[in-house]
């Protein structure tokens, strides 16, 4: 750890945590009450940042594929546990959230490392799942919440569906439908205007390392493409499995679930 403080700039550190202070500052000034939240995220940001830097220096000098499995292993139940935090009253939300991360993980990491766009070496393979983690945890959350509000609302017109015959993916389908493409909106619109808009986080960061652009280029192409395959996958899964755990086998929408915070 002490090695990992001593290669960090933390004048450098210091310094860009003036805007943090400036917008502390304009937070009282305006009465919003952000200032301890402030504060606090960014204490926390800076001890669990260097906490990772030295156990992602410890697993790249190790080179182990078990160190690299255990440390996804523990990002994927982190995110699956707080994705299923954000989805209270769905039916085994816990259960959902991690098939649907750990198939996103599992399938975009499958095809990468068997189409030879990277090799299985920790400085490759965690940084990628890490994106694939992090934004499956937050599509999730929004289609899990998204269907279990719907069908909340409009609980009337799903059990008129059923009466009359329909099965329990026929009446929600609609639902599913929605919450699916909202969840994919950031990550879709991200993709149109990469580039034009902002440059992403890997692509500025090789350049900031002085990375040729073309090189950073490449990179950011492969990972766009990734985090948009493994993005649909865990909000297709998620869509699927929730829909299906507000209704019986029987095809009865289970109501009395259907909590809202």
């Amino acid at each position: 750890m002490n090695q990992v403080l001593n290669d960090l700039d933390l004048g450098r550190i210091a310094a860009s945590l003036a805007l943090v202070v400036l917008a502390g500052l304009l937070s009282r000034v305006q009465r919003v009450g952000l200032v301890p939240e402030l504060a606090w995220s960014s204490v926390r940001a800076f001890i669990q940042l260097v906490a990772v830097g030295y156990a992602l220096q410890f697993i790249f000098d190790a080179d182990t594929v078990w160190w690299t499995l255990l440390l996804l292993s523990i990002m994927t139940t982190v995110a699956a546990l707080t994705s299923a935090g954000r989805a209270k009253g769905v039916p085994g939300a816990r259960r959902i959230t991690i098939l649907s991360i750990g198939t996103a993980v599992v399938l975009t990491l499958g095809l990468v490392l068997l189409l030879r766009v990277f090799a299985f070496t920790p400085r490759y393979i965690i940084p990628v799942a890490g994106m694939v983690i992090g934004n499956s945890m937050t599509t999730c959350s929004l289609v899990m919440a998204r269907i279990r509000d719907d069908l909340d609302a409009g609980r009337d017109h799903v059990e008129t569906a059923l009466a009359l015959g329909a099965s329990g993916r026929c009446a929600a389908r609609p639902t599913v439908t929605r919450s699916v493409r909202r969840a994919l909106v950031p990550i879709v619109d991200t993709t149109r205007t990469v580039g034009l808009i902002k440059l992403p986080g890997a692509m500025t960061g090789m350049i900031l390392a002085g990375a040729s652009p073309v090189d950073a280029v490449q990179i950011q192409l492969i990972i766009i493409y990734v985090l948009v395959g493994g993005t649909a996958v865990s909000a297709l899964a998620a869509a699927l499995l929730t829909s299906r755990a507000f209704f019986t086998p029987q095809h009865q929408l289970l109501a009395p679930l259907l909590v809202k915070k």
